[in-house]
């Protein structure tokens, strides 16, 4: 991960970390560097550390996802993943962050529209 951080800031580009699963302090680097924080169900996994780590991310460098086919979210663990389990992303970081459910729909909503600019 240090790698990959060390080589995007050479660069004067923008995105997401697809998929993150580390600690808060690895995320404030990245998005020191103006990058969104891709949150997916690993975040819902029972001895996830990202599920106690997510709370120290701001919401406004978070973007939902899947990574259909993979990492399906709880309930659905060990089936096929699709973009509609992205719901259970978002219930558990409301829950985590003790945020309204559409709150945090309607901030990274706005997230995804910023940085691929709809």
């Amino acid at each position: 991960m240090n790698e990959a951080i060390e080589i995007v800031s050479e660069f004067n580009i923008r995105g997401v970390f697809h998929s993150f699963t580390k600690e808060a302090k690895i995320a404030k680097k990245i998005i020191a560097l103006g990058f969104y924080i891709g949150i997916g169900g690993v975040v819902t996994f029972e001895n996830s550390m990202l599920s106690r780590e997510v709370k120290y991310i701001p919401l406004e460098r978070i973007l939902l996802e899947t990574d259909a086919p993979y990492m399906t979210p709880h309930p659905h663990r060990g089936k096929r993943n699709e973009p509609a389990y992205t719901v259970y992303v978002l219930e558990k970081i409301a829950k985590i962050k003790s945020i309204p459910l559409e709150e945090i729909a309607a901030i990274t909503y706005k997230n995804t529209k910023k940085l691929f600019k709809f």
